[in-house]
């Protein structure tokens, strides 16, 4: 059993910066990776960022690259995703993930509740 906790999330202009936290507890796996997924209103949920259970590994989007940054902290129980240069498309539900897998999804997968960041213009 595996619980995600999400915060974080919230209003901000277009340009401005974020950092979502993630804390993990219960019985993670250590072969796991934590990452982020996002979702908008009518769209699918996509790839945002992933590390590996040591921290040691990072994965990134495309069009996350230069902006996102995911880390972990020193007990390997919280990811955070430090997010600069917002913009309106960024405007989405954040969720954490715990799962075998870094950029798609699986049925093993344990996810937080998501937050909402919203980017104005």
């Amino acid at each position: 059993q595996v619980q995600l906790v999400e915060s974080g999330g919230g209003l901000v202009q277009a340009g401005g910066s974020l950092r979502l936290s993630c804390a993990a507890s219960g019985r993670t796996f250590s072969s796991y990776f934590m990452g982020w997924f996002r979702q908008a209103p009518g769209k699918a949920r996509e790839f945002v960022a992933a590390i590996s259970g040591s921290g040691s590994s990072l994965y990134y989007a495309d069009s996350m690259k230069g902006r996102f940054t995911i880390s972990m902290d020193n007990t390997k129980s919280t990811v955070f995703l430090q997010m600069n240069s917002l913009k309106p498309e960024d405007t989405a539900v954040y969720y954490c993930k715990h799962g075998p897998s870094i950029a798609t999804t699986t049925t093993n997968d344990y996810w937080g509740q998501g937050t909402q960041v919203t980017v104005s213009s």
